[in-house]
C-alpha cells in the first residue's frame, strides 16, 4: 500500500470539499486570502510554487507528473500563464519541487518515487531564469541525486538564497528528513544528500529570500524553521488555508508573506502574511521593531472568517480541518497496524 496515505489524504480533502465547499474568496482576520486562481487547463497538478526574480508578481510552477518537461510562469495578478519553458532533452519521472538560486537560476527537483522509495537515483535540472516571458526551450544541467541511507521518495527541493546549497526533504508517514546536498552540485557523479534534520510530512518548502527562515509544508500544516548554517532551530507550527491538495509553498519576493498553492484545475493559490517570530530577519529589521507582532498564522484558522457574501466560514472550517485530522490520524494509526500484522 505504498499510495495509501497519500490517496487517502486526497480522498478526504476532496469529501470536504464537497461537503464544505473550497471557501472562495475567504479571508481570515489577519490578512490571508486567495491571492489568485491558476486558470491554465493545462496545469492540472501544480506541486510547485517559486516567486520570479526577474519579473515582478510571476511564480513559476509545474505538474504532478503525466505532463512533460515544461515549467509554467504564471502572473499573480491575473492567473493567466505568461510563459512555458520546456526543457530540452528532459523526460520527467515525478516533478514535485522548483526553488530558485542565488544566480537567479531555476532548480526543478524530479524527486518524486510514489512507490515509497526504491528509485536508486533522483534528478535536478536547473536552467537560467528566462530574461523574457513567452514560450521558449532551454538546455538544463542534469544532476544525479542519491540519498545518504538509501531511496526516499521527496516533495520538497529548496535552494539556499545566499549558499547556494540545495536541500530536500524526504516524505515519510514516520516522519521524514532534512538533506544537504553537497557544497556545489556537480554534473558530472552522483551528489549523495545527507540527512541533517528530522521533519515531518512534507509536501513542499521554501526559504526566504534573506536565507534566515525554512518554512516546510504538509497537506494541512505548515512549520516554520529559523536557519543559520546547516542548523534549523522549529519556530512553531502555522495555519495552512484549506485547500484540495495542498502541495506547494512559497515566500514573497518580500519575505513578509506565504503563498499556499494546491492541485486541482483552477487551483487557488493563498497569500497569507508573517508575523514576529515567523518573518525573515531582514523583514522584522525593516519594521523598526524586530519583536514586535504575534506569531503570523497562529491564531484563527487560515481562510475561515469571511466569505466573499458576508458570512462566516470560521466554524465550518474549523470542524472540517478537525474531522480531516481526526480521519488522517486514524487511518495512519490503521494502517501501522495493517502493517505489523502482514
Amino acid at each position: 500500500m505504498p499510495r495509501f496515505r497519500t490517496a487517502l489524504a486526497a480522498a478526504v480533502t476532496a469529501a470536504a470539499f464537497a461537503v464544505l465547499g473550497p471557501v472562495p474568496g475567504a479571508a481570515a482576520d489577519d490578512g490571508t486570502a486567495v491571492a489568485f486562481t491558476i486558470g491554465d487547463p493545462r496545469i492540472t497538478e501544480s506541486s510547485g510554487l517559486a516567486a520570479s526574480r526577474l519579473h515582478k508578481g510571476v511564480y513559476w510552477t509545474h505538474n504532478d507528473s503525466d505532463d512533460g518537461p515544461y515549467v509554467y510562469g504564471v502572473d499573480s495578478a491575473t492567473g493567466k500563464t505568461v510563459a512555458r519553458v520546456t526543457m530540452r532533452g528532459i523526460d520527467p519521472r515525478d516533478v514535485e519541487a522548483i526553488s530558485l538560486g542565488p544566480d537567479g537560476d531555476i532548480y526543478v527537483g524530479d524527486i518524486g518515487d510514489n512507490l515509497g522509495g526504491t528509485w536508486p537515483h533522483v534528478w535536478i535540472y536547473r536552467f537560467a531564469e528566462p530574461k523574457r516571458l513567452g514560450n521558449s526551450t532551454v538546455d538544463v544541467v542534469r544532476y544525479t541525486v542519491q540519498y545518504e541511507g538509501g531511496p526516499r521518495n521527496a516533495e520538497a527541493l529548496m535552494v539556499h538564497p545566499k549558499t547556494g546549497r540545495v536541500y530536500i526533504a524526504s516524505k515519510s508517514e514516520d516522519g521524514g528528513g532534512l538533506y544537504a546536498g553537497p557544497k556545489k552540485l556537480s554534473s558530472k557523479g552522483v551528489n549523495v544528500f545527507r540527512r541533517i534534520a528530522e521533519v515531518p510530512w512534507v509536501t513542499d518548502g521554501s526559504f526566504s529570500p534573506d536565507g534566515t527562515r525554512l518554512v516546510l509544508r504538509g497537506y494541512f500544516w505548515a512549520t516554520a524553521w529559523r536557519w543559520a548554517g546547516d542548523a534549523p532551530t522549529k519556530i512553531g507550527s502555522l495555519d495552512v488555508p484549506m485547500q484540495r491538495q495542498g502541495e506547494s509553498v512559497a515566500f514573497t519576493p518580500d519575505g513578509r508573506a506565504l503563498m499556499y498553492g494546491s492541485e486541482g484545475r483552477n487551483s487557488e493559490v493563498w497569500k497569507a502574511p508573517l508575523k514576529g517570530e515567523d518573518l525573515p530577519d531582514s523583514a522584522r529589521e525593516a519594521t523598526g521593531s524586530p519583536g514586535a507582532g504575534t506569531s503570523g498564522g497562529r491564531g484563527p484558522a487560515a481562510g475561515a472568517d469571511t466569505a466573499k457574501d458576508g458570512s462566516s466560514g470560521h466554524g465550518t472550517v474549523l470542524v472540517g480541518f478537525a474531522v480531516l485530522a481526526a480521519i488522517f490520524v486514524a487511518a495512519t494509526g490503521l494502517r501501522r497496524v495493517l502493517r505489523r500484522r502482514r
